[in-house]
C-alpha cells in the first residue's frame, strides 16, 4: 500500500505513465469531438440542434459524476475507480465507433464521459499516493504538462485522422491505448485504504444539482426556452442547498464541507473557480475576437491560440517544481498577475495587429495560467489529510469544471447583450484574474512555515 512516501523507483514511472495516458484520453475526447461534430451530424444525417448533445452528452456526464466517484474512491480504492473508468471508457469508445445512430451515438458518448469522470475524479489522489510528498509539485506540474499538450494538439490529431479516415477513426484509436493503459495500471498504480459506504441520497442530489444546473444554463445561453432553463436552475439550487444541508451533519460527506472549513482548501477552490472562469470567458471569445474584429481565418484562428497551451504546459512544469520549494500563494498569484497583463494586452490590440503581437500575447496569458495551476493543484491536494485525498481531488476537478461553465455563461450573455462584445468579454476575464491572484493572496498568512517533507535522498527525473 502507498504511503505518504509514495512509491519507489520505476513503479511509480509506470503508474504516473498511466494516469497520463488516461488524463490524455479523456482530455483529447473532449476536443476532438468538437472538431468532428460536423463532420458527424453529415454523417449521420442529424440536424445541429441534436447533434451537439454528443459533446454535452460527454460533458453532462462528468459534471454530475465527479464528487460521487471521487467518494467511491475513498469507499472502494482509488485505484479500482481508476482502472473501471479506463475500463468503460475504452468500452464506451468502441460503442461510438459503431453506433449506427445518433441516439446510440449520444448513449454511447455518455458512457464515455461516465468513464472519464472515474478517471478526472481519483487523478489527484493517485498522484498523490503516486509522488513523495516533497516531489507532488512536480508531479502535478508534469500532470498539467500533459493535459496542456493534449489540449493543444487535439485539434490537430483530430484533423489529420479525419483526414486519413471515416469519423468512427476518432473513437476506435482509443481502444488499444485505453487496453495498454488498463494493463499498466493493473500493474503499477498505488493501493489505497478504504473506508466508508455509498450516500445514496447525497449522490442522486448531486445529479440534480449539477445535472439540472448544465441544462439549465445549456437552455438559457443556446437560446432554448428561458422558462424551462430558469426552472431548471431553480431546481438546481433547491437539491444544492438540500445536499449542503445534508453535507454538514456528516463526517465524510459527498460535498466535502469538512474540507471547505480549512482556510487554504477553501480558498485554492474560490482561486481556482475564478481562474477557469477567467480562462474560458478567453477562450470563448478569442475565435470571434480573432475573426470578427482582427479578420483572422479559422486555420489562422487555431495556430494564434495555440501558443497558450503549449505555454501553459511549460510553465505548469516549471511552476510544479517551485511548489515544492517556495510558498504557492506566491507563485499563483505572480503568474495571475501576468495572466491578467496578456489578457488585457489582448483586449487593447489594434484592428492591423500583426500575427506575432497577438502570438506574444497568447504565450504570456498562457505561462501566466500554467505558472498558477500547478502550485493551486499542489496546495489543493495537500491540505486534505490523506484519507480525504479522493474528496480533495474531485473537488479540484469540480472546481475547474464549475469556473468554465461559469466562463462559458458569462460570455454568451455578453455576445447577447453587448456590441464589440469579445474585447469586453477579455476584459472581464482579466478581472476574474486579477480576483483569483487577490484570493490567492489571502492564503498566505495561513501557509505552513515548515517544508512538507525531508528530500527524497535519491534524485530522479520524476
Amino acid at each position: 500500500m502507498a504511503d505518504r512516501d509514495g512509491l519507489p523507483v520505476p513503479q511509480r514511472y509506470w503508474s504516473a505513465g498511466a494516469i497520463w495516458l488516461a488524463i490524455t484520453l479523456s482530455v483529447l475526447d473532449g476536443t476532438i469531438a468538437n472538431v468532428a461534430l460536423p463532420t458527424m451530424a453529415r454523417a449521420l444525417s442529424a440536424p445541429p440542434d441534436q447533434s451537439v448533445w454528443v459533446v454535452n452528452g460527454f460533458q453532462l456526464a462528468v459534471v454530475v459524476s465527479l464528487l460521487p466517484l471521487a467518494a467511491a474512491g475513498e469507499m472502494i480504492g482509488y485505484r479500482r475507480v481508476f482502472l473501471c473508468g479506463v475500463a468503460l471508457f475504452t468500452a464506451a469508445s468502441l460503442a461510438c465507433a459503431l453506433a449506427p445512430s445518433l441516439p446510440i451515438l449520444i448513449a454511447a458518448r455518455s458512457l464515455q464521459g461516465l468513464g472519464a469522470a472515474g478517471v478526472m475524479s481519483v487523478n489527484g489522489a493517485l498522484l498523490r499516493f503516486t509522488y513523495p510528498a516533497d516531489r507532488l509539485g512536480r508531479g502535478v506540474g508534469l500532470n498539467a504538462l500533459v493535459v496542456s499538450a493534449a489540449s493543444a494538439f487535439g485539434p490537430t490529431i483530430a484533423s489529420a485522422i479525419l483526414a486519413l479516415g471515416p469519423w468512427q477513426w476518432l473513437f476506435a484509436v482509443n481502444v488499444p491505448i485505453g487496453v495498454l493503459t488498463f494493463l499498466v495500471g493493473r500493474a503499477a498504480l498505488p493501493r489505497s485504504a478504504t473506508s466508508g459506504s455509498l450516500d445514496l441520497p447525497s449522490t442522486l442530489l448531486n445529479i440534480a444539482t449539477f445535472g439540472l444546473g448544465f441544462v439549465g444554463v445549456d437552455l438559457i445561453t443556446r437560446g432554448g426556452n428561458a422558462w424551462f432553463g430558469g426552472a431548471a436552475l431553480a431546481f438546481a439550487a433547491m437539491a444544492g442547498a438540500t445536499l449542503i444541508s445534508r453535507s454538514r451533519a456528516q463526517p465524510r460527506p459527498l460535498v466535502p464541507i469538512d474540507l471547505l472549513r480549512n482556510r487554504i482548501f477553501a480558498l485554492s477552490i474560490v482561486t481556482s473557480i475564478a481562474s477557469f472562469s477567467a480562462q474560458m470567458l478567453a477562450f470563448v471569445s478569442l475565435p470571434f475576437y480573432l475573426q470578427g474584429l482582427l479578420h483572422r481565418t479559422q486555420v489562422d484562428t487555431g495556430l494564434l491560440m495555440t501558443p497558450w497551451p503549449l505555454a501553459a504546459g511549460v510553465a505548469a512544469a516549471l511552476a510544479g517544481r517551485l511548489a515544492d520549494r517556495f510558498p504557492a500563494p506566491i507563485l499563483s498569484s505572480a503568474g495571475l498577475a501576468l495572466l491578467a497583463a496578456g489578457l488585457l494586452c489582448l483586449a487593447l490590440l489594434p484592428g492591423d495587429a500583426t500575427s506575432f503581437a497577438v502570438v506574444w500575447r497568447m504565450a504570456m496569458c498562457g505561462l501566466g495560467f500554467g505558472f498558477f495551476q500547478s502550485p493551486n493543484n499542489r496546495t489543493m491536494l495537500s491540505s486534505a489529510p490523506m484519507g480525504r485525498s479522493g474528496a480533495a481531488s474531485g473537488m479540484l476537478a469540480t472546481a475547474r469544471l464549475t469556473g468554465q461553465t461559469f466562463g462559458a455563461t458569462l460570455a454568451a450573455i455578453s455576445f447577447r447583450f453587448a456590441s464589440h462584445a469579445a474585447p469586453v468579454a477579455l476584459a472581464a476575464a482579466a478581472m476574474f484574474a486579477i480576483a483569483a491572484a487577490a484570493v490567492s493572496l489571502a492564503r498566505l498568512p495561513h501557509m505552513p512555515t515548515a517544508p512538507p517533507s525531508k528530500p527524497s535522498p535519491v534524485p530522479d527525473a520524476l
